[in-house]
Protein backbone atom coordinates (compact mmCIF):
# COMPACT_ATOMS: atom_id res chain seq x y z
CA UNK A 1 0.00 0.00 0.00
CA UNK A 2 1.40 3.45 -0.95
CA UNK A 3 2.47 5.50 2.06
CA UNK A 4 0.21 8.50 2.68
CA UNK A 5 1.91 11.86 2.10
CA UNK A 6 1.02 13.62 5.36
CA UNK A 7 3.29 16.60 4.69
CA UNK A 8 1.53 17.53 1.43
CA UNK A 9 -1.85 16.83 2.96
CA UNK A 10 -1.40 19.17 5.91
CA UNK A 11 0.18 21.91 3.80
CA UNK A 12 -2.95 21.82 1.64
CA UNK A 13 -5.25 21.84 4.65
CA UNK A 14 -3.42 24.76 6.18
CA UNK A 15 -4.05 26.93 3.13
CA UNK A 16 -7.77 26.17 3.36
CA UNK A 17 -8.57 26.55 7.07
CA UNK A 18 -5.55 28.17 8.69
CA UNK A 19 -5.18 25.20 11.04
CA UNK A 20 -8.15 26.38 13.08
CA UNK A 21 -9.84 23.32 14.55
CA UNK A 22 -10.96 25.26 17.62
CA UNK A 23 -14.57 25.55 16.45
CA UNK A 24 -15.11 21.78 16.45
CA UNK A 25 -17.56 20.98 19.24
CA UNK A 26 -16.62 17.61 20.72
CA UNK A 27 -15.71 16.01 24.02
CA UNK A 28 -14.37 12.70 25.26
CA UNK A 29 -15.05 10.41 28.20
CA UNK A 30 -12.32 8.09 29.47
CA UNK A 31 -9.21 10.10 28.59
CA UNK A 32 -6.63 9.22 31.24
CA UNK A 33 -3.94 11.81 30.55
CA UNK A 34 -3.20 15.10 28.80
CA UNK A 35 0.02 14.66 26.86
CA UNK A 36 1.58 18.07 27.44
CA UNK A 37 0.63 17.96 31.11
CA UNK A 38 2.70 14.75 31.26
CA UNK A 39 5.59 16.57 29.58
CA UNK A 40 5.23 19.46 32.01
CA UNK A 41 5.30 17.11 35.02
CA UNK A 42 8.77 15.97 33.95
CA UNK A 43 10.04 19.50 33.26
CA UNK A 44 12.41 21.58 35.37
CA UNK A 45 13.17 25.28 35.09
CA UNK A 46 16.68 24.40 33.89
CA UNK A 47 15.52 22.00 31.14
CA UNK A 48 15.60 22.39 27.37
CA UNK A 49 12.74 20.74 25.44
CA UNK A 50 12.48 19.66 21.81
CA UNK A 51 8.93 19.24 20.49
CA UNK A 52 8.70 17.26 17.24
CA UNK A 53 5.74 17.99 14.95
CA UNK A 54 4.90 21.07 16.99
CA UNK A 55 2.13 22.27 14.66
CA UNK A 56 0.83 25.65 15.78
CA UNK A 57 3.04 25.54 18.86
CA UNK A 58 0.18 26.27 21.27
CA UNK A 59 1.14 23.46 23.61
CA UNK A 60 4.78 24.31 24.16
CA UNK A 61 3.89 27.98 24.49
CA UNK A 62 1.42 26.99 27.23
CA UNK A 63 4.00 25.03 29.27
CA UNK A 64 6.96 27.31 28.53
CA UNK A 65 7.11 28.70 32.07
CA UNK A 66 8.17 25.24 33.32
CA UNK A 67 11.28 25.19 31.10
CA UNK A 68 14.44 27.16 30.36
CA UNK A 69 13.95 26.85 26.59
CA UNK A 70 11.52 25.06 24.27
CA UNK A 71 12.22 24.41 20.59
CA UNK A 72 9.46 23.26 18.28
CA UNK A 73 10.13 21.76 14.85
CA UNK A 74 7.78 20.93 12.01
CA UNK A 75 8.01 20.15 8.30
CA UNK A 76 5.03 22.28 7.33
CA UNK A 77 5.48 25.93 6.39
CA UNK A 78 1.81 26.59 7.12
CA UNK A 79 2.01 25.17 10.60
CA UNK A 80 5.20 27.11 11.40
CA UNK A 81 3.64 30.35 10.19
CA UNK A 82 0.79 29.72 12.63
CA UNK A 83 3.29 28.87 15.39
CA UNK A 84 5.20 32.11 14.84
CA UNK A 85 1.93 34.07 14.88
CA UNK A 86 0.85 32.38 18.11
CA UNK A 87 4.23 33.13 19.66
CA UNK A 88 4.06 36.77 18.56
CA UNK A 89 0.70 37.18 20.28
CA UNK A 90 1.93 35.59 23.51
CA UNK A 91 4.12 37.06 26.25
CA UNK A 92 6.59 34.17 25.92
CA UNK A 93 10.28 34.72 25.11
CA UNK A 94 11.79 31.25 25.66
CA UNK A 95 10.22 29.40 22.70
CA UNK A 96 11.76 29.02 19.23
CA UNK A 97 10.47 27.34 16.06
CA UNK A 98 12.36 25.82 13.12
CA UNK A 99 11.47 23.92 9.96
CA UNK A 100 13.19 20.56 10.24
CA UNK A 101 12.72 16.85 9.58
CA UNK A 102 12.62 14.52 12.58
CA UNK A 103 14.76 12.11 10.54
CA UNK A 104 17.68 14.58 10.59
CA UNK A 105 17.76 16.56 13.83
CA UNK A 106 20.21 19.42 13.35
CA UNK A 107 21.19 19.86 16.99
CA UNK A 108 24.30 18.92 19.00
CA UNK A 109 24.44 15.51 20.65
CA UNK A 110 23.10 15.50 24.20
CA UNK A 111 21.56 18.97 23.84
CA UNK A 112 18.04 18.29 25.20
CA UNK A 113 16.73 17.23 28.60
CA UNK A 114 13.32 16.30 27.16
CA UNK A 115 11.96 15.42 23.72
CA UNK A 116 8.24 15.21 22.95
CA UNK A 117 6.30 14.11 19.88
CA UNK A 118 2.50 14.20 19.74
CA UNK A 119 0.88 12.55 16.72
CA UNK A 120 4.05 12.98 14.67
CA UNK A 121 6.56 10.47 13.29
CA UNK A 122 10.04 10.34 14.79
CA UNK A 123 13.40 8.58 14.54
CA UNK A 124 14.39 6.74 17.72
CA UNK A 125 18.10 6.93 16.86
CA UNK A 126 17.96 10.68 16.19
CA UNK A 127 16.15 11.31 19.49
CA UNK A 128 18.65 9.16 21.38
CA UNK A 129 21.45 11.21 19.83
CA UNK A 130 20.16 14.64 20.90
CA UNK A 131 18.99 13.61 24.40
CA UNK A 132 21.19 13.99 27.45
CA UNK A 133 21.98 10.87 29.48
CA UNK A 134 19.07 10.46 31.88
CA UNK A 135 16.81 12.51 29.59
CA UNK A 136 13.25 11.49 28.74
CA UNK A 137 11.39 11.07 25.47
CA UNK A 138 7.58 11.15 25.53
CA UNK A 139 5.31 10.43 22.58
CA UNK A 140 1.57 10.14 22.12
CA UNK A 141 0.32 8.49 18.95
CA UNK A 142 -3.00 7.53 17.37
CA UNK A 143 -3.75 3.82 17.60
CA UNK A 144 -4.91 1.85 14.57
CA UNK A 145 -8.33 1.27 16.22
CA UNK A 146 -9.03 5.01 16.56
CA UNK A 147 -12.39 6.11 15.02
CA UNK A 148 -12.97 2.44 14.29
CA UNK A 149 -16.75 2.62 13.76
CA UNK A 150 -16.24 5.41 11.20
CA UNK A 151 -13.59 3.43 9.32
CA UNK A 152 -15.79 0.33 9.38
CA UNK A 153 -18.67 2.34 7.90
CA UNK A 154 -16.48 3.46 4.99
CA UNK A 155 -14.47 0.22 4.74
CA UNK A 156 -11.33 2.37 4.50
CA UNK A 157 -9.32 4.84 6.52
CA UNK A 158 -6.09 5.68 8.30
CA UNK A 159 -4.29 2.40 9.13
CA UNK A 160 -7.55 0.52 8.47
CA UNK A 161 -5.64 -2.47 7.10
CA UNK A 162 -3.29 -2.73 10.12
CA UNK A 163 -3.66 -4.70 13.35
CA UNK A 164 -4.26 -2.54 16.41
CA UNK A 165 -1.04 -2.20 18.41
CA UNK A 166 1.27 -2.54 15.41
CA UNK A 167 2.65 1.00 15.60
CA UNK A 168 3.08 0.88 19.38
CA UNK A 169 5.03 -2.37 19.12
CA UNK A 170 7.20 -0.98 16.34
CA UNK A 171 8.09 2.17 18.29
CA UNK A 172 8.85 0.27 21.51
CA UNK A 173 11.13 -2.12 19.61
CA UNK A 174 12.94 0.73 17.85
CA UNK A 175 13.45 2.71 21.06
CA UNK A 176 14.99 -0.30 22.80
CA UNK A 177 17.22 -1.00 19.79
CA UNK A 178 18.35 2.65 19.82
CA UNK A 179 19.63 2.19 23.37
CA UNK A 180 16.94 3.58 25.68
CA UNK A 181 17.35 1.97 29.11
CA UNK A 182 13.74 2.22 30.26
CA UNK A 183 10.63 2.11 28.04
CA UNK A 184 7.07 2.33 29.42
CA UNK A 185 3.78 2.34 27.51
CA UNK A 186 0.17 3.20 28.32
CA UNK A 187 -3.05 3.46 26.32
CA UNK A 188 -6.67 4.53 26.53
CA UNK A 189 -9.73 3.99 24.36
CA UNK A 190 -12.06 6.88 25.14
CA UNK A 191 -15.61 7.53 23.95
CA UNK A 192 -15.73 10.67 21.81
CA UNK A 193 -18.85 12.67 20.97
CA UNK A 194 -19.25 15.23 18.19
CA UNK A 195 -22.11 17.59 18.90
CA UNK A 196 -23.06 18.45 15.31
CA UNK A 197 -22.77 16.76 11.91
CA UNK A 198 -20.73 19.72 10.65
CA UNK A 199 -18.14 19.09 13.38
CA UNK A 200 -17.59 15.56 12.13
CA UNK A 201 -17.63 16.67 8.48
CA UNK A 202 -14.97 19.31 9.23
CA UNK A 203 -12.80 16.71 10.96
CA UNK A 204 -13.08 14.16 8.14
CA UNK A 205 -12.53 16.79 5.45
CA UNK A 206 -9.42 18.21 7.08
CA UNK A 207 -7.68 15.14 8.51
CA UNK A 208 -6.60 11.82 6.95
CA UNK A 209 -8.95 9.66 9.08
CA UNK A 210 -10.85 8.76 5.87
CA UNK A 211 -8.48 9.34 2.99
CA UNK A 212 -9.97 11.52 0.23
CA UNK A 213 -13.21 11.95 2.14
CA UNK A 214 -15.92 13.49 -0.04
CA UNK A 215 -14.30 12.54 -3.34
CA UNK A 216 -16.14 9.25 -3.68
CA UNK A 217 -19.77 9.45 -4.75
CA UNK A 218 -21.26 7.67 -1.75
CA UNK A 219 -19.15 9.29 0.98
CA UNK A 220 -21.81 11.70 2.24
CA UNK A 221 -24.52 9.07 1.95
CA UNK A 222 -22.39 6.72 4.08
CA UNK A 223 -21.63 9.50 6.56
CA UNK A 224 -25.25 10.46 7.16
CA UNK A 225 -26.22 6.82 7.60
CA UNK A 226 -23.39 6.57 10.12
CA UNK A 227 -24.67 9.65 11.95
CA UNK A 228 -28.20 8.23 12.14
CA UNK A 229 -26.87 4.96 13.58
CA UNK A 230 -24.52 6.59 16.08
CA UNK A 231 -26.51 9.59 17.29
CA UNK A 232 -26.88 9.67 21.08
CA UNK A 233 -28.13 12.26 23.54
CA UNK A 234 -24.53 13.45 24.07
CA UNK A 235 -23.73 13.62 20.37
CA UNK A 236 -22.44 11.52 17.48
CA UNK A 237 -20.45 8.72 19.07
CA UNK A 238 -17.09 7.30 18.01
CA UNK A 239 -13.85 6.47 19.83
CA UNK A 240 -10.50 8.11 20.47
CA UNK A 241 -7.73 5.56 20.98
CA UNK A 242 -4.26 6.76 21.92
CA UNK A 243 -1.05 5.30 23.29
CA UNK A 244 1.69 6.96 25.30
CA UNK A 245 5.33 5.86 25.39
CA UNK A 246 7.92 7.22 27.84
CA UNK A 247 11.56 6.27 27.31
CA UNK A 248 14.63 7.17 29.39
CA UNK A 249 18.13 7.41 27.94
Amino acid sequence: MKQFDYESFYNKVGKVNGWDFSNIKSFSEGVTWNFYDEVQKRSKKTDVLLDIGTGGGENIIRISSSLLLSIGIDLSNGMLETAESNLKHSNVSNVKFFQMSSDHLQFPSGFFDLVSSRHAPFSSTEIFKVLKIGGWFLTQQVSEADKLNIKNAFSRGQDYDKTDGTLKGKYIRELKEAGFSEVQSFEYDAIEYFQRPEDLIFLLTNTPIIHSFGKENKDYEILFEFIKSNQYAKGIRTNSKRFLIMAKK
